[in-house]
């Protein structure tokens, strides 16, 4: 039996072809949307400011020093972190709605984000509870045995404490392990099977299931396939990225340079101003240009993956118009 994995690199590259040329600046921006919360651009800004004060203004050493608000500071903190975990929710629950944006997307050759999403959004919420639960038990296993470890440290030798640390170590890589197939199945699998029969994801992994059971090989190819393709892919990405972030400091440069020239000739807070806008105005350049450049990559991993399904399972084929397209071209190309 052949490997779809291997039999279905050339039509992926092929479908994705199809779909995104000719280049239509409409639809790319609209997919680099779905794409920037399906898979994030791969841009991760942080920054840190450290101040030291002079003789008499500078905290005492090994004390650190907090700037007195008239709130605790642990205040200050349980509130930064809870709008943190509430941006990072948001953002993973519309990533799980435009999982099916995309698919339909792709299934369609058409992007209308505004209609799939009325269409498939309790499908998305779904999903996202599903991820959620996942993470949970991972985290919270982890974080558990954290907490258990750190109570019991000055009651456990710290030798038993290593040696059960290793070995635990491997039950959480193979944990890991089984959580990255089972998420990154539930993604590229059954999210066209919930699309098709238009179902929760357990009635989606109930379906999967017996086809995995019966062609683990071809599951187990094309796991390994798209393992080194994601990288290649990610590769290709952060080198594009970078040289256009490259590119870009050129005409952003001269606007720091303005920006420094306020500063220094006209007024501190009006050159502080610019400086900052002109360095969100660049963030988001980045962000704008990574999000794009992610379009085919995207584009490709999941056709690549919906192929395969649907050669394991004619069934389960989201994309038969493009299959057969392509195939019927290579087929009288080497007629």
């Amino acid at each position: 039996m052949p490997l779809y994995a291997l039999e279905d690199l050339d039509d992926a590259l092929a479908v994705t072809r199809g779909f995104l040329t000719p280049i239509d600046r409409t639809v790319w921006a609209k997919l680099a949307l779905v794409a920037f919360f399906i898979g994030g651009p791969g841009a991760n800004f942080s920054s840190f400011q450290s101040t030291t004060g002079g003789g008499n203004g500078g905290p005492p050493p090994g004390e650190v020093f907090f700037p007195d608000l008239g709130i605790p500071i642990w205040t200050l903190i349980a509130a930064l972190v809870a709008v943190v975990l509430l941006v990072v929710l948001v953002f993973a629950l519309v990533g799980s709605i435009m999982e099916f944006v995309f698919v339909e997307s792709l299934r369609a050759e058409e992007v209308a984000i505004r209609r799939y999403w009325s269409r498939r959004w309790r499908q998305g919420v779904r999903l996202f509870g599903f991820r959620l639960v996942v993470g949970f038990f991972v985290f919270g296993s982890a974080a558990l045995l954290g907490v258990l470890g750190f109570l019991y440290l000055d009651t456990v030798d710290p030798g038993a404490l290593v040696a059960l640390g290793l070995l635990v170590l491997p039950v959480f890589l193979v944990l890991a392990l089984v959580v990255g197939l089972v998420n990154g199945f539930t993604t590229v699998f059954v999210v066209p099977i919930m699309i098709l029969s238009d179902g929760g994801v357990l009635d989606g992994w109930r379906r999967l299931w017996p086809t995995i059971t019966e062609q683990p090989s071809q599951y187990l190819a094309y796991a390994v396939a798209s393992f080194f393709l994601s990288i290649l892919g990610g590769l290709l990405v952060a080198i594009t990225v970078a040289v256009l972030a490259l590119l870009l400091l050129v005409p952003f440069g001269v606007l720091f340079a303005l920006g420094i020239a306020l500063l220094v000739f006209v007024s501190e807070p009006v050159g502080i101003g610019a400086l900052v806008l002109v360095g969100v105005l660049f963030g988001l350049s980045v962000l704008v240009v990574a999000a794009l450049v992610q379009v085919p990559v995207q584009a490709y991993l999941r056709y690549y993956a919906l192929l395969v399904l649907g050669d394991v399972d004619p069934e389960l084929d989201l994309v038969p118009d493009q299959r057969a397209a392509v195939r019927e071209s290579s087929t009288e190309s080497t007629a």
